[in-house]
């Protein structure tokens, strides 16, 4: 006679303490600083990364060291349920990343938009790779492979971040403009590429470094291109359709999370990242024609005021900025730093200069891509989950997204000064503001 396994117990009441309290002083941190640093017009994530660097060992762990190993232990249960919270959100922000992407602009847009995208990738890409070769053992995660570790840097430094870009556009009233359009675009091409790339990354990162390995990744990518094209999207629309004919909102918040949801244990099947899942389910809901903005506002409500930021908080806790004090690391730090802003800006430029725009175009298209923001951050804690990246580089790569967020707003706003206004665009900022 079989006997059914007895069910695990409930949460110690010491443990589901310490949880209530790491959400609470996260999320209450994370949007104090965040506010500010909106008062400061930088971007939201700024402060609440912030966050967790002043909780973290950076400081807290610094000045108070008890409290900070009291508030934050190193038990590994304690931290796994704090990454669930932050994983959950993390999965619905880069699914509503998806959705702000405009495919049939991508494809109006044409030439341009190739060569843009091409350049602002390929180059930083090389760059990244050929540094991850340089950089000192002890940067590289134990037992991974320095081509791994090499790969991955690269796509850490070649990605762009859609949102911090669109909110930069949006505040900066650029969204109209041409300019505006081509940066969007060449950002959603750099993405996909970028999600992609680091999908093969994970691959290669678990399952090692071998032809065959790389090449189920590639084949679990294509399976996943498939899926999409064939099976995803008509079963996307049917569901949106369904919950479109609903009068409860509810119902279409409840469609839309279970969606991305299930395409993300679908590519973790396929041991590729659950990212990558989230994603594809946001462009597909995108392209679906049954987007409705208005009935998923409280979802988005909550991921970017309560979820969101404790998975920027939980980011910024990882990060170890007394880590810079060593010559080496602070060293690799201004290399890669260096590099991805070189690469980002040369390529974008010497794109747009083969699609034949002009020079303050290009410079305006390389102040825009240069944004790693929030996705690089959701890179590098990728990264340190699959054992790709030290601490130390973790740290680099998180200040590399900062830094970069910081610099597009008065770079862009330099270029597209010089930039004349057509009186398409005027049209375009009629119809926008209608």
């Amino acid at each position: 006679m079989l006997l059914a396994a007895a069910p695990p117990g409930p949460l110690g009441a010491h443990q589901m303490l310490l949880f209530l309290l790491q959400i609470g002083v996260l999320l209450g941190a994370a949007f104090a600083l965040g506010r500010l640093a909106t008062k400061f017009r930088l971007p939201a994530v700024v402060g609440e990364l912030a966050a967790g660097v002043v909780l973290g060992p950076s400081l807290l762990g610094a000045v108070a060291p008890g409290l900070s190993g009291w508030l934050f232990p190193a038990d590994t249960g304690q931290i796994h349920l704090l990454d669930a919270v932050g994983q959950l959100g993390v999965l619905l922000l880069v699914g509503f990343t998806g959705m702000h992407i405009d495919l049939g602009l991508a494809r109006r847009q044409g030439r341009a938009a190739a060569w843009v995208s091409a350049g602002g990738l390929l180059i930083p890409l090389g760059l990244g790779f050929g540094a991850g070769f340089l950089l000192p053992q002890a940067m590289i995660g134990e037992g991974t492979a320095r081509p791994t570790f090499a790969l991955f840097l690269g796509v850490a430094v070649c990605v762009s971040s859609i949102p911090v870009i669109a909110k930069v556009l949006l505040e900066m009233n650029l969204l109209h403009r041409d300019i505006g359009q081509l940066v969007v675009t060449a950002a959603a091409l750099d993405d996909i590429v970028g999600w992609s790339l680091l999908a093969v990354v994970s691959g290669m990162a678990t399952a090692g470094l071998t032809t065959g390995h790389v090449m189920l990744s590639v084949g679990a990518l294509i399976v996943v291109a498939a899926f999409a094209l064939l099976l995803g999207r008509p079963l996307i629309k049917r569901a949106m359709g369904m919950a479109a004919r609903s009068d409860e909102p509810g119902v279409t918040v409840a469609v839309v999370v279970l969606l991305i949801v299930l395409f993300s244990a679908g590519t973790h099947v396929l041991e590729l990242e659950p990212i990558l899942g989230a994603f594809v389910c946001g462009l597909l809901i995108s392209s679906s024609g049954l987007l409705n903005r208005e009935r998923l506002s409280p979802l988005r409500t909550i991921v970017m005021a309560v979820l969101a930021p404790i998975f920027f908080a939980t980011a910024g806790l990882r990060m170890d900025l007394t880590a810079l004090r060593h010559p080496a690391v602070l060293g690799a730090a201004a290399v890669v730093l260096a590099l991805a802003v070189i690469g980002k800006f040369s390529g974008a430029y010497l794109g747009a200069r083969a699609g034949r725009l002009g020079h303050w175009e290009g410079l305006a298209l390389g102040a825009g891509l240069n944004a790693r923001g929030v996705i690089g951050v959701i890179v590098a804690m990728v990264g340190l989950r699959l054992g790709v990246v030290t601490t130390a580089t973790y740290t680099v790569i998180v200040l590399v997204a900062v830094v970069t967020s910081l610099m597009a707003p008065p770079t862009l706003r330099y270029a597209i000064r010089r930039i004349a206004v057509t009186s398409e665009e005027t049209d375009r900022a009629k119809s926008f503001s209608s």
